[in-house]
């Protein structure tokens, strides 16, 4: 199940006016990113994660809202809370997307009976519009939503996935992007059809190890299971010195390692943090902690400096420090793009190339210069044992 244009489907809930209107949600200024855009747009070629100056240029017409990421995330919880009462089990993959195992429910119900009956009761207690696709595994529901969109359903039945798959575009297979799928563009495929008249082999010698999975996909093959959907609540790192310290910048440097570490997990894992704390145990065993609420977000750039903020506020004692502590609370789920409400182009790329370094070489092989003083929080040892760092430096204009 998936929610057609989430935000956009938000927007327009909370204002009638918007029905039928070009709209893009994102950031507003002409370095903003667009995060969603209604259907309406996309004939003019708009898409998610297009710089929002191009959007504008593309269809002028079309209205910019900011969005706030605390209201989508408020409509998400009561989505989910809807599906959560009604199925045995089910896996959130996004803020707008569900897997739902239905095995064994069509011996008393019927699978497709009581998934319209889901849907029908999402649209009405949500007001929100919202698709699904009916198969016997997760690939093929997936891309059978994608067809059934805008809010309307689909099934394939057993037997049938290769059928339904076949005159689709080879884009429509998850795991083929903008890259590969150019590749086999390249090749003269262009069809589904044609990866499934493919020897397996062949598409590995040219695509390397996911070769393999996307032949599977192709043939609708897929055997990954539901994951059974469970909230984590929160995420936090503590450090206790080896001597206590009174030392501001190597306490402060500590903190925003902290916070980059907790950052990149939190994007990792598709959360987003609403509550940031900060926890100090001085030299005599008293222990103090402060928190904020804040708009859901998971980037460095804001995160950190809150950090440091709640941590002036909270440091008043003429004493050595023997720990400090930093939590992010109020998890629920959502990606990157949903903080880029008020972040540019530039500021987005940034974040998705460092991740990129972090997951290829490791979560300690880039860090901020300001913090190469500080042992890593990540796994408990000096960043310069093993391979060299890429270090990230700030220099003030």
């Amino acid at each position: 199940m998936d929610l057609d244009t989430f935000f956009v489907s938000v927007e327009r809930l909370l204002d009638s006016s918007l029905l039928k209107k070009p709209l893009l949600v994102g950031g507003t200024g002409d370095r903003g990113v667009v995060s969603a855009c209604s259907y309406e747009t996309r004939k003019f070629g708009v898409h998610s994660g297009m710089s929002m100056h191009m959007a504008k240029k593309l269809c002028p017409e079309a209205t910019v809202i900011r969005g706030n990421s605390g209201t989508y995330m408020k409509y998400s919880a009561l989505v989910t809370e809807i599906i959560k009462s009604e199925v045995p089990l089910f896996e959130k993959t996004s803020v707008d997307e569900f897997y739902i195992d239905l095995t064994g429910m069509d011996r008393f119900y019927g699978n497709y009976k009581f998934a319209k009956h889901l849907r029908e009761r999402i649209i009405k207690d949500s007001g929100l519009p919202i698709s699904f696709g009916l198969s016997t595994n997760k690939v093929v529901s997936k891309v059978a939503t994608g067809e059934a969109k805008p809010n309307n359903q689909m099934k394939i039945d057993a037997g049938f996935e290769k059928p339904f798959l076949a005159p689709l575009s080879v884009r429509k297979i998850p795991m083929v992007g903008k890259s590969v799928g150019q590749t086999l563009m390249n090749l003269g495929v262009f069809k589904v059809q044609q990866l499934q008249e493919m020897p397996c082999e062949l598409l590995v010698s040219i695509l390397g190890k996911n070769g393999q999975k996307i032949w599977e996909r192709a043939n609708g093959i897929d055997t990954t299971p539901v994951i059974p959907y469970s909230e984590r609540k929160s995420i936090s790192i503590e450090r206790t010195y080896d001597k206590d310290t009174i030392d501001m910048v190597k306490l402060k440097n500590t903190l925003t390692a902290m916070g980059e570490n907790l950052a990149y997990q939190l994007r990792m894992g598709n959360k987003l943090t609403g509550n940031v704390s900060v926890r100090i145990k001085y030299s005599d065993f008293n222990t103090y902690s402060k928190q904020a609420r804040i708009n859901y977000t998971n980037v460095d750039h804001i995160l950190i400096p809150l950090i440091h903020k709640l941590f002036d506020q909270l440091h008043s004692r003429r004493l050595l420090i023997r720990l400090v502590g930093v939590r992010f609370g109020h998890l629920v789920e959502g990606n990157y793009q949903i903080d880029m409400f008020e972040d540019n182009e530039k500021t987005t790329n940034l974040y998705q190339s460092l991740d990129h370094i972090r997951k290829r070489f490791g979560s300690d092989s880039v860090f901020r210069a300001s913090t190469l003083g500080v042992k890593t929080i990540r796994d408990n040892r000096n960043p310069f044992n093993g391979e060299p760092p890429i270090l990230l430096a700030h220099r003030k204009q």
